[in-house]
């Protein structure tokens, strides 16, 4: 056990956030922390960090073990460029180097005793600096760098010249290479777009050390977690299993809660009657009867409601109108701004009950294009088509389509002004807004509030195709599961852009990735994308429209490219692919026989009969930082034709 949280509670005045929270965290265990949003997730990690006091309860960090933290909101005030910031990160590291180098030049002018006493220590540091993964630690900071979206030409930008995001993403990258005994990070994939999650997913899960994660990416923890400590209404629940598992055992526990509940109150219920039964009899009796009953009922251990049942929105989306089978056709559609040119002559083409996520990394255009069929932003050419009968509602990430100055409630008595009062007070309940609620100003509201007044529009509209713009953000877990669940069981069609890839896994039937100015169709899921992406030798046909799912398992469609490679280019492609292979192979070998040869060099270092051969020592010691020379050239080669597209 390398952390051990032991009856952890904290309140802000009468509101008690934390009541005995409880758990433990294992040397590489990777854990996640999850609960709706105002659950105390980052009070508990800035305990755990020793940001806050808790009330009482207590925080054992091992013995020796070192701790990093990545804010939710971090504040980096680096004075230093970007490969600056990771190179402190390496300070420990490139001192240790140094202080090699220096004692590689004290040893050439030692001899008995004393020679060995420094090949001792140099051993020492020799070793400390493999285990550092020294040799190749600077690579190593790079690959962090592009892993988390930052290119060759923002090395030497400066940190003052970064937005907050990218700031945030630094400061991701700085702590990955402190490695720290435990890692915890608050919503570390909040600026990341889905190739830097995908990455840091995989170092995560690689990582030696511990951690623990707050994060409504609900993909991400699939991948990396093995535990689940969900805090609830103050009290925290531990699941051993990633967020899949969570959930489906939270939902068993959660459903066997309500029943519990529900049996109580009705228990009680029948007592209170009978209570009331007895005491109308006003016989001595009967009332000493009630009284005892009272008694009883006073003595009831009362279970609490499940929050989930108190607080959950309640979303049910339908069509009221069935559209055409063709809902919309794209067709050679281009994009520029200004010498930006986003896309040129791209096709879609959308059939009716399909639910297809467009997906891309950030800025290749997919908002631009939802903007576009909802004709907020104007095209450069091509043609856009919306079949028969097709009635658009607009999810906007922006919330364009809210007025600011509007009051919630009058925000849906103008958009729907035959709705009585009662009615839009009803909705705007199922979407958490009540009482006086419902007369705070558009502009006044947090971000999740105006989602939640987007998706009340939504559900009235009573749409047959409905194009969402990053649905999710600002919903908790518990919010985004219900609209899934709305989306997968609504019957119309939807187009929506997403980042959330637990999300797109629950509702799409299919994917089109917009990369590299060109569309790609997958029939399926997520996982199915995942499984099937690529970007060489599978790209050989153009575009064409897929009707609907249930016409193509997803388990055998091929994926459709609209890259027009020939089979010329396709071949010619799969032939280098064949001899980056080979050659990385080739460089393997190298790096592994050259790795032999220093081990060997090491050892003749340690024999008693070499310890006072002066000059035999200098000529190891020579072909050591040789063999070093060299295997960093190598590992910078294999890095190099390893990035290679």
């Amino acid at each position: 056990m390398i952390l051990d949280c032991q009856n952890i509670c904290k309140a802000f005045g009468t509101d008690v956030i934390l009541d005995n929270i409880s758990f433990h965290l294992e040397e590489k265990e990777k854990m996640a922390i999850v609960g709706i949003n105002g659950a105390g997730k980052t009070t508990l990690l800035k305990i755990i960090m020793g940001e806050e006091s808790a009330d009482s309860g207590q925080v054992i960090v091992s013995k020796d073990r070192t701790i990093g933290y990545l804010s939710q909101y971090q504040e980096s005030n680096y004075n230093t460029t970007v490969r600056g910031v990771m190179m402190d990160a390496l300070k420990p590291i490139l001192e240790l180097q140094d202080r090699m180098r220096e004692l590689e030049h004290t040893m050439a002018e030692q001899s008995g005793e004393e020679l060995e006493k420094s090949l001792e220590l140099y051993n020492r540091y020799t070793h400390e600096f493999e285990y550092k993964n020294g040799y190749s630690c600077e690579s190593e900071a790079n690959g962090v760098l592009k892993g988390l979206g930052f290119s060759k030409e923002d090395y030497d930008r400066h940190t003052d010249s970064l937005s907050g995001g990218q700031r945030t993403r630094l400061a991701l990258g700085r702590l990955l290479m402190v490695k720290p005994d435990i890692i915890i990070l608050d919503e570390p994939t909040n600026h990341l777009d889905m190739e830097s999650i995908s990455w840091l997913e995989g170092f995560l899960s690689s990582y030696q050390g511990s951690v623990i994660i707050v994060s409504h990416d609900r993909y991400f923890l699939d991948k990396i977690v093995t535990k689940i400590v969900e805090l609830d209404n103050g009290h925290s629940q531990v699941y051993n299993g990633n967020y899949t598992y969570f959930a489906q055992k939270r939902a068993e526990i959660r459903e066997n809660m309500m029943k519990a509940y529900l049996n109580q109150q009705q228990e009680i219920k029948h007592q209170e009657e009978v209570i009331t039964k007895l005491k109308q009899f006003n016989r001595e009796k009967s009332i000493k009867r009630a009284e005892s009953r009272e008694k009883m009922l006073s003595r009831i251990e009362r279970l609490d409601k499940p929050t989930e049942v108190a607080s959950e929105m309640r979303i049910t989306l339908e069509p009221n109108v069935l559209s055409g089978e063709d809902v919309l056709t794209i067709e050679g559609l281009s994009k520029s701004f200004g010498d930006n040119n986003l896309f040129s002559g791209i096709d879609m083409d959308i059939k009716r009950g399909e639910h297809v996520a467009l997906i891309g990394g950030n800025g290749t255009g997919k908002t631009t294009i939802l903007k576009m069929i909802n004709r907020l932003v104007s095209k450069d050419a091509g043609a856009i088509i919306l079949g028969s009968r097709v009635k658009i509602g607009y999810y906007d990430q922006e919330h364009q389509v809210l007025t600011m100055s509007n009051t919630i409630f009058d925000e849906i008595s103008d958009a729907y002004p035959d709705l009585s009062n009662t009615r839009i007070r009803n909705v705007l309940a199922a979407f958490l807004f009540t009482g006086e609620d419902v007369f705070k100003r558009i502009q006044d509201l947090s971000g999740g509030e105006r989602g939640r007044v987007s998706l009340a529009k939504l559900m009235l509209s009573s749409a047959n195709f409905l194009i969402l713009d990053e649905p999710t953000n600002h919903l908790d877990i518990t919010s985004k599961e219900i609209l899934e669940n709305a989306i997968r069981n609504y019957t119309g069609t939807v187009l929506y852009v997403s980042h959330d890839r637990y999300f797109i896994n629950q509702t799409a039937t299919r994917i089109i990735e917009l990369r590299d100015k060109q569309l790609t169709s997958y029939i399926g899921n997520y996982d199915y994308y995942e499984t099937h992406r690529t970007y060489s030798t599978d790209l050989v046909s153009p575009f064409t429209p897929i009707s609907g799912v249930s016409d193509a398992p997803a388990q055998t469609a091929p994926a459709v490219s609209q890259a027009k490679l020939s089979w010329q280019e396709s071949k010619a492609e799969a032939a280098r692919q064949r001899k980056k292979a080979n050659d990385l192979k080739k460089l393997e070998a190298s790096i592994e026989e050259l790795e032999n040869r220093i081990a060997e060099i090491d050892e003749q270092f340690l024999l008693p009969e070499n310890a006072t051969n002066v000059g035999l020592l200098n000529d190891l010691t020579k072909q050591r930082n040789e063999a070093d020379t060299e295997l960093n050239e190598l590992y910078t080669k294999w890095e190099e034709l390893s990035e290679e597209d």
